[in-house]
């Protein structure tokens, strides 16, 4: 650990200084964007690259590349913070964002798999692998770079603008991808449409390179270069000599896992859950993660200033803190807010799965691939596929499941007269849907799609436990989707900035903290890696986990038990064995 200053310079930023911030923040903002692209483009990819798979594994397939890309970023804080301790800041990250950009450009004119085959989706994970790698050492770089050209007393708030890039980042590709969507249509998007964000990023790399190009070292790097005292071997002392090994496992595991799981909790897995559990609309749940972010970006900001004057520390495990004990309620909030009719419903009408535990496996279909076949294992599969929290009660050994929906219990055992009823009702619907005057084509059609379902003899059980689900579902008041008539735009937007404001507690002080933490010789390599593994892992898999975790439970609140369990071990750890760092010398070498 470095020493204290002994005295605070207190002064306005400078112009360099602005240029600094304006050149690491546009190159942050930039790779993000990149990084961003691939993951909204998902499905699309799939098609375009994994066309020679079927459906659902090409889409895991897209999804595996794009997980890629978070696995690498240790390996690249890795690589990347070894040049940036040895040969200098400004070089090492100016190499990170050609790479990103590049890889981001060719994405966009490489040839599908109809054109080029297998070589197609192999070029395509070798371009998301160095993307990944590339950004592992970009923040690292950016994060220095700044915090070394700012005045003490004034690094949290300099370093805090480039924690604004990933959420800007993310809110520049949506809009890149909504221009274009609007711009040529749907049809042309999915055909050739989705490669132009990619392609156009090429201008944003020309400008971020040209502005680099004309930046200086940053003064800590210079001054320890110029007295001979750069590291020689950087992995070795941060990683090899347990009094810094010490200080990255701290980094780790008492700030940056923490500070992930918040982040990733607030911007990503809040939208999947008003989507997927809440089963709001995609472009309303997008406009209303759009305006908290708008609302809350600024915090980054306030947070990272007031953290050179509190210190980072303080802010950092509040911002935990906060989220362990207000996850719970505050989405319970939001269900209320959002999709009033399901909240009321599961207050009046629980829903319960009584089966054998020898007849359930792990609920968990990403894909929608794996075939569930037990009595079990089908019940859980009806209610997940309806986005319906449930509970299990362990039933008799052998007795086949059963959904109680508030007091109507629905066998999932289907007897062929069962399926006779729920056909000649399919029938009925449809004759008396052709006979009505003015006629619905898609009510037509969904029901005639019925009536062929319920004459398969492989889809009729299938159907009909559907049907007499949908019926209990109905009639105890859940809905199908959210009613947006019902729908509490303000609160909703008031609650997803709350999760935006812990978001920007958490990350706005992280930057200058995790370079105080480190000296000079050894800051590049030693920050960046406990900075992407946190991010990188224990964040970027968080949607997964947590989905896993409510696939598993049946009940949709249980998948905040991954970022609250993190964050929570984060303030105990952080709050034990962390030092604040706000008043150190970051031009010590020792």
């Amino acid at each position: 650990m470095e020493t204290p200053m002994a005295t605070t310079e207190i002064r306005p930023m400078s112009a360099e200084e602005k240029k600094v911030i304006f050149a690491s923040s546009l190159g942050t903002v930039f790779e993000w964007y990149d990084f961003y692209l691939y993951g909204s483009l998902a499905a699309i990819i799939a098609k375009q690259f994994f066309s020679g798979l079927d459906e659902g594994s090409a889409f895991i397939f897209a999804l595996l590349a794009f997980a890629a890309g978070f696995i690498v970023r240790p390996f690249g804080a890795i690589f990347f913070g070894r040049l940036g301790d040895m040969i200098g800041r400004k070089y090492t990250f100016l190499v990170t964002i050609l790479i990103m950009g590049s890889s981001t450009f060719f994405v966009g004119i490489l040839p599908n798999y109809a054109a080029w085959g297998a070589a197609a989706p192999v070029i395509l994970i070798a371009l998301r692998l160095l993307q990944g790698l590339a950004l592992g050492g970009e923040y690292g770089g950016a994060a220095t770079y700044v915090a070394e050209h700012a005045p003490h007393g004034k690094r949290g708030a300099y370093t805090a603008w480039i924690q604004t890039t990933a959420t800007l980042g993310l809110f520049l590709s949506l809009m890149v991808i909504l221009g274009t969507r609007t711009t040529v249509g749907e049809e042309a998007f999915a055909d050739w449409g989705w490669r132009v964000p990619f392609i156009v990023s090429i201008l944003l790399l020309a400008v971020s390179v040209y502005i680099r190009l004309s930046m200086n070292e940053s003064p800590a790097f210079a001054k320890m270069k110029a007295e001979g005292k750069t590291s020689k071997a950087p992995l070795s002392e941060s990683f090899g000599e347990w009094k810094n090994l010490k200080i990255v496992i701290l980094a780790l595991v008492g700030l940056t896992a923490g500070q992930a799981v918040v982040w990733y909790s607030g911007q990503f897995y809040a939208l999947f859950f008003l989507t997927q559990a809440l089963k709001v609309d995609g472009p309303t749940a997008n406009i209303m993660v759009a305006i908290s972010l708008i609302i809350g970006t600024p915090f980054f900001i306030v947070f990272g200033a007031l953290s050179d004057k509190i210190g980072r520390k303080p802010i950092i495990l509040a911002g935990c803190f906060l989220a362990a004990v207000t996850y719970f309620p505050v989405f319970t909030a939001l269900t209320k807010a959002a999709n009033p009719d399901l909240a009321a419903a599961q207050s009046a009408a629980k829903v319960t799965v009584t089966a054998d535990p020898a007849e359930c496996s792990f609920q968990f279909n990403p894909t929608g691939t794996k075939k569930f076949t037990s009595s079990c294992d089908i019940a859980k599969q009806k209610l997940a596929s309806a986005s319906v929290s449930y509970d299990n009660i362990v039933g008799p050994a052998g007795q086949p499941a059963i959904i109680k929906v508030g007091e109507t219990e629905v066998t999932t055992v289907v007897t062929p007269e069962d399926i006779a009823t729920a056909k000649a009702a399919a029938e009925a619907k449809l004759e008396a849907l052709n006979a009505a005057d003015p006629k619905d084509p898609k009510a037509i059609a969904a029901a005639t799609a019925s009536v062929k379902a319920l004459s398969g003899e492989k889809t009729a059980k299938d159907a009909t436990l559907t049907g007499k689900l949908s019926a209990a579902l109905k009639a105890a008041g859940y809905p199908a989707k959210a009613d947006m008539a019902k729908f509490d735009k303000t609160t909703v937007v008031i609650i997803l900035t709350y999760l935006v404001i812990l978001v920007t507690m958490v990350y706005g002080p992280i930057a200058a903290m995790l370079v105080e933490m480190f000296p000079t010789r050894i800051r590049y390599t030693s920050m960046s890696l406990p900075y992407h593994i946190g991010n990188g892992w224990f964040g970027g898999l968080l949607p997964t986990t947590a989905f896993a975790i409510v696939a598993q439970t049946g009940n949709m609140y249980n998948g905040l038990w991954y970022p609250i369990i993190i964050a929570g071990a984060t303030v105990v750890i952080g709050g034990l064995f962390i030092k604040e760092t706000k008043d150190v010398d970051i031009y010590a070498n020792d």
